[in-house]
């Protein structure tokens, strides 16, 4: 397989991981976004996540305003904590994320030792990329791909 192949080989399973991701969004009970996130090593999903309450609390995310509650975990802590939980290693996997990480997922995602990111929607504030950048992590917007090839 020459390196053409073998990007777009990357390419389209990519682009697969990210439409699960947005299935997975359809989990969550948030009005204002629904977010989804896999973790991906050796082309295994070895953890999932959407946004959403902590385990035990009212699936209800946002309050009698519409503002989001504090207390919501992100997708991207939802899947970091399901590996944390289960004994899996992230060192060196890929999130697939259905919107650009903020800083506080995107310290998660280095100390979990995930080396890249797939993510489809930005999101108005780009600390989080910002950040993985400075880290090091390989960030990849489909979307923005997308459009670049036409």
């Amino acid at each position: 397989m020459n390196k053409l192949e073998i990007k777009n080989k990357q390419e389209q399973f990519d682009r697969s991981y990210l439409e699960m991701a947005q299935v997975w969004a359809k989990n969550s009970y948030c009005k204002r976004r629904r977010v989804g996130a896999l973790i991906v090593k050796e082309r295994m999903i070895i953890s999932d996540g959407y946004n959403g309450t902590p385990a035990g609390f009212d699936n209800v995310c946002e309050d009698e305003n519409g503002k989001t509650k504090p207390y919501v975990l992100h997708a991207e802590a939802n899947a970091i904590t399901k590996i944390a939980k289960s004994g899996n290693s992230s060192k060196g996997a890929t999130m697939y994320v259905t919107t650009a990480p903020c800083v506080e997922c995107a310290k998660l995602i280095i100390q979990a030792g995930i080396v890249r990111l797939v993510y489809k929607d930005s999101y108005t504030v780009t600390d989080g990329l910002d950040l993985l950048v400075r880290a090091g992590i390989e960030i990849v917007n489909l979307t923005e791909r997308k459009n670049d090839d036409q």
